[in-house]
């Protein structure tokens, strides 16, 4: 099939730079992670995660976050991944 249809999304730039910096150290394109994205709606009938009504403590993190607060932060991805593998 070919691919024609265009989808086009507006976001803030941090944001988009560092989900792509995700995706290029996975080995996917911006493209290929939001065909895959559509492909779990379709399979799913519906978002492919759950979504909920945040509690207070994550309404906080969330605040923090927003604000720039109690954020822990690292040099490089390499660097958030060797501490997840801790």
């Amino acid at each position: 099939m070919t691919k024609t249809a265009m989808v086009r999304a507006r976001m803030e730039p941090g944001l988009k730079k560092d989900a792509e910096r995700v995706m290029k150290h996975i080995g996917i394109s911006p493209t290929e992670a939001i065909r895959l994205f559509y492909r779990q709606v379709t399979v799913h009938r519906g978002l492919p995660f759950e979504l909920r009504i945040p509690n207070a403590e994550m309404r906080e993190a969330i605040a923090d976050t927003r604000a720039r607060k109690n954020l822990t932060t690292f040099k490089s991805i390499r660097a958030l991944m060797r501490t997840a593998d801790e």
